[in-house]
């Protein structure tokens, strides 16, 4: 169910029946030179909401603010402050729970969203809360990740590369442009190879300089649907397993209470 599309009484009435919302985050960056701006807001609320069709649960509406400094330097892309992204998300968590969830999924669409919404997660421990979050770390069980590779005919993936492009094709046709799919894939250039060790916020600038990461020439709206079913198949596991947990809420109030005690 999509949060957008209900009336205010039956999304009461879903709220009771789910107890789940999941906000699918995206953001709004260059995917090359063939692929949307918001691919990844559209084909991770797409996932979610075909998801949650199968498992019930409500979808938030569309998300596109994320981390994504690394793409400033390419038109489209909105970046907005730490502070204020931040907050935003808090507020958003907050009142996703004041409508009466009293479990949040996120369900991730960029890869620049990895550290921050662990971070967000992190940060439940910071005051109690009435709700729980979970981040969907989207792993696939050995049957889903054969099927994955078994449709796929490069190496290497990463941005606009052949998955995403197939995945775009599959859902929203109309917005892929396979005549500007560069010529040559993108390998990772590795100019921080002499720091093995190091990470730094411009590594991904410093392997990919043209935002483009793989090969998007093999890309085709059949292989999409594959991708796509095995995405939706595994997050409709997770909701489900979201559902029936009662382990994590119980160890928050276990910490908080124990929290407490050391108070003055």
């Amino acid at each position: 169910m999509q949060w957008e599309n209900l009336t205010a009484s039956d999304f009461a009435a879903a709220v009771q029946e789910t107890g789940v919302c999941v906000l699918a985050l995206g953001v709004l960056e260059q995917h090359s030179e063939h692929l949307p701006l918001g691919t990844d807001m559209l084909v991770a609320h797409r996932i979610a909401c075909l998801a949650a069709a199968r498992e019930p649960a409500i979808v938030f509406p569309p998300f596109y603010f994320g981390q994504i400094y690394e793409a400033q330097a390419f038109p489209g892309a909105i970046a907005l402050r730490s502070d204020i992204l931040l907050s935003l998300l808090h507020n958003v968590l907050d009142e996703i729970g004041r409508n009466g969830f009293r479990k949040i999924i996120l369900y991730n669409g960029h890869g620049g969203n990895h550290h921050l919404l662990r971070f967000l997660a992190q940060c439940s421990l910071a005051e109690p809360k009435p709700y729980s979050v979970y981040v969907y770390t989207g792993e696939l069980n050995a049957e889903e990740r054969a099927r994955w590779q078994s449709v796929l005919e490069t190496s290497h993936h990463g941005h606009a590369c052949g998955c995403e492009t197939s995945l775009v094709l599959a859902g929203f046709p109309d917005l892929v442009h396979l005549e500007r799919v560069p010529a040559q894939p993108a390998d990772p250039l590795q100019r921080m190879s002499h720091l093995p060790d190091a990470y730094a916020g411009i590594w991904w600038y410093a392997d990919y300089p043209t935002h483009y990461a793989g090969d998007a020439r093999p890309a085709s709206a059949e292989k999409g649907r594959v991708l796509e079913e095995i995405s939706v198949s595994a997050l409709a596991r997770f909701i489900a397993a979201v559902k029936a947990d009662d382990v994590v809420p119980a160890l928050e109030r276990e910490f908080f209470s124990r929290r407490t005690h050391l108070l003055p």
